[in-house]
């Protein structure tokens, strides 16, 4: 009885006031991190005119991010997480200071700004490797504060502070930038995340599920690996978001949109980079108050469809507010997309392999974005910025038409 009213209460995980500091020192975090992503986007593109900077600036997230994630996931079993969570959020703040000094005029009389970029590149390298260990650490702590028939519950409301977050970061950088420039943004940002570390150092202790097993790590590794191999839906839903954000990636372009296509400046350029997560804003509040029942399977498989038709849409629009309207309903689709993703993933994860099958999670999706931007560059380089992200969008319904043929347990699936 008690288990069927959490099931119903759409505010059944923020009774739980751990779970609230998680929430809420993980929003004040990626909103930081999102006005990080917007700035150097920026920064990069006017320091080099360069698209095909802008991915470089993905590459060099995605290669530390990758390489360290399968490690990341065992050291986050067999360690103290809140310790973990808050060394990671310590180290993203040394990197925020780190870009504050490269922003300053002090620094612009001595350096090239090739230089300048150079030594950007190398902040981002370093928060790729910090990224590997803090992004799973989130919600491996949200499975250990959260009761497993709150889950799906808490699920959504942690997308929901990531995505409100996320486009927060995205529009108030914009303003940020044109308002304060490169240096004033960058305080705001390291001050983020200090009020984030403070909030964060209220959670309890939470210690290892698993014992620390000496000269044993690959086997660990390999053991988090297995699982998800083994377990079709998981390994079918995280698949298709990888290629999905893989190949759908239009967002990296957007400064190129806003400044030589759509001729909208800083402010237009933080709304359209904030619209999908506008977007994605208003499909997690909706599943929070009626969450999918039924057939979640194939619904994820018509939201991924309809993600990859908004992006050709995008592509294609020469005005402004169409060119909005495609990526918040992209956002819409995509939100739907990860919070069901998002919960499969937790309640098929046995608690003691959390970390590892949390991190194989964050190898396949989240390093995807980076990878996507550096593609999405790539791409523009080769084709041209039109064409990329048309090339893109198409992909993604490619993606969607195998995924629909060959993986007939994630089209079945329910929860």
């Amino acid at each position: 009885m008690i288990e069927e009213q959490m099931k119903n209460d759409a505010f059944a995980s923020l009774r739980i006031a751990e779970f609230r500091n998680l929430v809420t020192g993980r929003f004040l975090f990626i909103m930081a991190l999102r006005m990080m992503s917007t700035l150097v986007g920026w920064w990069i593109y006017n320091l080099t005119n360069a698209p095909l900077a802008i991915g470089i600036v993905g590459l060099s997230e995605f290669i530390p991010a990758f390489s360290f994630a399968l490690y990341a996931g065992h050291v986050i079993d067999v360690s103290e997480k809140r310790k973990l969570l808050l060394i990671g959020v310590a180290l993203y703040m040394v990197a925020g200071l780190l870009l504050l000094f490269l922003s300053t005029s002090f620094t612009g009389n001595y350096l090239h700004t090739h230089t300048i970029a150079i030594f950007i590149y190398i902040t981002i390298f370093g928060t790729g490797v910090v990224r590997s260990f803090t992004g799973p650490t989130f919600n491996v702590i949200l499975a250990q504060i959260v009761p497993r028939e709150a889950l799906q519950n808490a699920t959504t409301w942690n997308q929901g502070a990531w995505l409100s977050a996320s486009v927060s970061g995205h529009a108030i950088g914009g303003f940020l930038i044109a308002g304060l420039g490169n240096t004033g943004t960058l305080i705001v940002i390291a001050s983020l995340m200090f009020l984030s570390f403070l909030v964060l150092f209220q959670l309890k202790s939470k210690p290892a599920l698993n014992k620390r097993r000496e000269g044993k790590t690959w086997e660990s590794v390999k053991e988090g690996l297995n699982f998800v191999f083994k377990t079709k839906v998981l390994l079918s839903a995280i698949s298709l978001d990888l290629f999905a954000v893989l190949f759908g990636g239009a967002v990296a372009m957007v400064p190129v949109f806003a400044r030589d296509i759509l001729k909208i400046g800083p402010q237009g350029f933080g709304f359209l980079n904030g619209a999908s997560d506008m977007g994605s804003i208003c499909s997690v509040v909706l599943l929070t108050f009626s969450p999918i029942r039924k057939k979640q399977g194939i619904k994820l498989l018509f939201a991924v469809a309809g993600f990859g038709t908004c992006i050709i849409v995008f592509a294609l629009s020469k005005f402004f507010w169409l060119s909005f309207a495609a990526l918040m309903l992209s956002g819409v689709l995509d939100g739907i997309s990860v919070v069901t993703r998002g919960t499969i993933t937790q309640l098929l994860t046995p608690d003691n392999m959390r970390g590892r099958v949390l991190s194989v999670n964050s190898m396949f999706i989240n390093s995807s974005n980076e990878l996507g931007q550096f593609e999405s560059g790539v791409a523009a380089k080769l084709m041209g910025v039109v064409p990329s992200v048309v090339f893109g969008g198409c992909m993604t319904l490619l993606v969607v038409i195998t995924t629909w043929f060959k993986a007939p347990a994630l089209r079945k699936m329910e929860y």
